[in-house]
């Protein structure tokens, strides 16, 4: 598919720290960073302006699921978005905090494991073409995954039986499987959800489970351009070399362990491959498919930007200390351990380790390093402020997210999904688009005309579906 659409939903962890004996149960904040969207049966789940949905996921955490976007770069930028969306949401909660008279401090990360072990997921997703055989993609693109961390990875302190260890992911400790239905237990590598919210003749919903959540956009923007490129020689059966892993599941953790991402793995029929030789393999064939097929000029920008980091990573990993999460922050906490002379062991390193994923800018460390210069930016702030309410324009989404500004402008009732608009009092007038691509909004808007000029309660209107 020359064409695609991508996604990323991303859990975030929330902690409410109290500052006396009163304190605030993390229900609460949660219902307060939603009470500023909206108020209505749908407290706990709400779409956005800019075609982005907002929820409560399992477990506590607050979820921001990007809209439907045609690009790696829109996708980064919506997803940052979500940042500062929910950045805006807390500066909210922690007033209606005060108002309960609550001493405290609330917090907001976007990583992927708490204190305690548990882990929370930033899925990844692609529409893929439904002739591709799911479980020959699967296999095909498992080998690539599981070696990707190594410049995708965000960095994290693990404390276990035999010392602290720096790790390259903080997802590849969590993940027990390689393919599989569930993304809360016997988490895999690539989840089998076949929900391509799209016609499903012709579609598929590849959905990946594996990657950690990065604060970097650059980091973000090559972990998601090169899988878009791989998928794309799955499709076409570029690919003719098998780099099957033995033990997949074991190498994914073996790999985070492994900083110098050079420690042999085996593959099923005998060979051994470092993950950087596995990564260059692909990376090759990516050059040559670039050469002789049609690839967007943002995948091509990914494959040059993946063959200086496989480069960088086999000479010098330090080249990458402003680029890559992992090693961004793993020089931070080497500077931090050499001035004040401590041991990885020490408390504050697992306190700094927490506080370059949180999301507010003016105190987590990822965003102090982006205002020193020394974390690249790829997106302009005003890229990103559009983002919060502007639906991108060349998917489904501009259709969604310019209803909910209709409606919101004219009161009508609605409910929404990725797929289907319902207003109306009876929510009895539907809006059906099961093709992500579209971006025709005049249907929505005419619809909305009829529905001014029209009192829904006196109308005989049993049902209206518009097909597109």
């Amino acid at each position: 598919m020359q064409k695609r659409i991508y996604g990323v939903e991303t859990e975030y962890g929330i902690i409410f720290t109290p500052e006396g004996r009163k304190t605030l149960p993390v229900e609460k904040a949660i219902r307060f960073l939603f009470e500023k969207l909206i108020t209505t049966e749908h407290f706990l789940n709400v779409f956005l302006e800019n075609g982005a949905r907002f929820y409560q996921d399992t477990g506590c955490h607050p979820e921001y699921a990007t809209p439907e976007t045609a690009s790696p770069d829109d996708l980064v930028i919506y997803d940052r978005a979500g940042e500062r969306i929910l950045e805006e949401l807390q500066f909210y909660a922690e007033e209606k905090i005060r108002e309960e008279r609550v001493p405290g401090k609330l917090s907001i990360f976007k990583n992927n494991t708490d204190f305690v072990g548990n882990s929370y997921g930033c899925h990844e997703n692609y529409l893929v073409d439904r002739d591709v055989d799911f479980y020959y993609l699967a296999e095909q693109l498992i080998p690539f995954l599981v070696t990707r961390q190594i410049f995708a990875g965000a960095g994290k302190v693990f404390q276990t039986q035999d010392g602290v260890h720096y790790c390259i992911s903080q997802r590849a400790q969590h993940i027990y499987q390689k393919i599989s239905g569930t993304t809360t237990n016997d988490r895999s590598i690539i989840n089998t959800r076949d929900e391509p919210h799209a016609d499903r003749e012709k579609f598929r919903r590849l959905h990946v489970i594996v990657g950690d959540s990065n604060m970097s956009e650059y980091t973000n923007f090559v972990k998601i351009a090169t899988c878009a490129i791989v998928l794309q020689m799955i499709e076409d059966g570029f690919i003719n070399k098998d780099f099957t892993l033995r033990h997949p599941v074991k190498a994914i953790k073996d790999i985070s362990y492994d900083a110098t991402c050079k420690r042999k793995l085996r593959l099923e029929n005998g060979r051994e491959y470092s993950p950087i030789e596995i990564q260059r393999e692909y990376c090759e064939m990516a050059a040559r498919y670039c050469e002789s097929h049609e690839v967007s000029d943002q995948l091509q920008r990914g494959v040059r930007e993946w063959q200086y980091i496989l480069d960088s990573l086999d000479s010098d990993p330090d080249k990458l200390d402003t680029k890559i999460d992992w090693v961004i922050k793993r020089r931070l906490l080497n500077e931090y351990i050499e001035r004040r002379g401590l041991e990885w062991n020490d408390p504050k390193i697992f306190m700094i380790d927490l506080q370059y994923h949180d999301i507010r800018r003016d105190r987590g460390f990822f965003y102090l390093l982006e205002r020193a210069g020394r974390a690249e930016r790829l997106y302009t702030d005003a890229e990103i402020e559009k983002a919060k309410t502007e639906p991108p324009q060349d998917t489904r989404a501009r259709m969604r997210g310019d209803f909910i500004k209709l409606a919101r402008q004219n009161n009508i009732q609605y409910d929404l999904d990725w797929s289907n608009i319902r207003l109306g009092n009876l929510l009895n007038v539907r809006v059906i688009c099961n093709n992500p691509f579209e971006t025709d909004t005049e249907k929505v808007t005419e619809l909305v005309r009829t529905i001014q000029k029209t009192n829904l309660r006196r109308t005989s209107l049993s049902k209206l579906v518009i097909q597109s």
